[in-house]
């Protein structure tokens, strides 16, 4: 029987088709939803409605492409999707906890740090007082860099030079997320994306571009990368992605211009369309393969899905 997999996504795009068409060339049978469309429902054993399969059944496998802007209860509630098919004992790539530990760039840092992985300076607090106390102190040092705390793709960063760069509280929602900046050699700039998955190293590349800030959306070019670096690349990478718990991730890391490497970020939903330009490796077809083999692995020692039996009713006596 074929194994069941369940496609979380919201954006039919290129690289997710390419992903649908490689999980089916492995055999699986894949179903697309998005979380919006997955309702949690106590008349069904197992708790959850998910479109595609009948009542009360699960998937065997889940993968998050990605999850759709909305309001907080609205993100609430799916990553709770998400929790509760962890809590049944369906695997999940990525799982909630490791997305929001990965959305949330203060805690990605705060587990980098933990965990002993090289990433620059940074602090994250609330009000425009609190960050202008941190940044009178630390400016003398070195400029800031301003993200938001949600961010992604490169938006919203800004250089912090002097006091007077800082936003007000209204334009951040009143969160001040500042990192010391790394100095390195450019203009170009590069820095590197890393594509792990199942805890190893799919493909690599640098990004080189005329701006610090070197998104590919931004303009900057993919290149591929060769020699002694990869060796240190891969490293920091796969500590990064055990230190979110991250099943798959893009890990972004940049150079110093002393030749020392920092960790900036764990993208949860990365991309690949770049990375894919530059290597030989079919990235889709890589996850795909890992997911059979971890699957191929668990089914050896699987335990039970956790599906939700009655409760006897206690009946009142008068």
């Amino acid at each position: 029987m074929k194994a069941r997999i369940l496609v979380v996504n919201d954006n039919a795009g290129p690289q997710s088709k390419r992903l649908l068409s490689a999980l089916r060339e492995r055999g699986f049978d894949v179903t697309t939803a998005s979380l919006s469309a997955i309702a949690f429902d106590t008349t069904s054993r197992s708790g959850l409605d998910i479109p595609g399969f009948d009542a009360g059944t699960l998937p065997d496998a889940v993968i998050v492409r990605s999850i759709s802007a909305g309001s907080f209860e609205a993100i609430t509630r799916r990553l709770g999707i998400l929790h509760a098919l962890g809590k049944l004992g369906v695997p999940v790539w990525n799982s909630a906890q490791a997305i929001e530990r990965c959305v949330d760039k203060s805690m990605t840092t705060f587990l980098l740090k933990n965990a002993g992985v090289p990433t620059p300076t940074t602090f994250a607090i609330e009000g425009l007082e609190a960050a202008t106390a941190i940044a009178a102190r630390e400016l003398p040092q070195t400029p800031l860099v301003l993200k938001p705390l949600f961010g992604a793709q490169g938006r919203g960063i800004r250089l912090i030079r002097e006091l007077l760069d800082l936003p007000t509280e209204e334009e951040i929602h009143g969160v001040y997320y500042l990192q010391h900046y790394v100095p390195r050699a450019g203009p170009p700039f590069r820095d590197y994306r890393v594509f792990v998955c199942a805890g190893k190293v799919l493909a690599m590349m640098a990004r080189r571009g005329d701006d610090w800030i070197t998104n590919v959306n931004r303009g900057a070019a993919p290149e591929a990368i060769s020699g002694r670096i990869e060796t240190e690349l891969a490293k920091l990478a796969l500590a990064a992605a055990v230190a979110v718990s991250a099943d798959f991730a893009g890990v972004d890391i940049v150079p110093a211009s002393d030749g020392n490497l920092f960790v900036l970020e764990v993208n949860s939903m990365p991309a690949w369309s770049g990375l894919q330009s530059v290597v030989a490796v079919n990235i889709a077809e890589a996850i795909a393969g890992e997911l059979l083999a971890f699957l191929d692995t668990r089914a050896q020692t699987r335990p039970p899905l956790r599906l939700v039996e009655p409760f006897p009713m206690a009946v009142a006596k008068s």
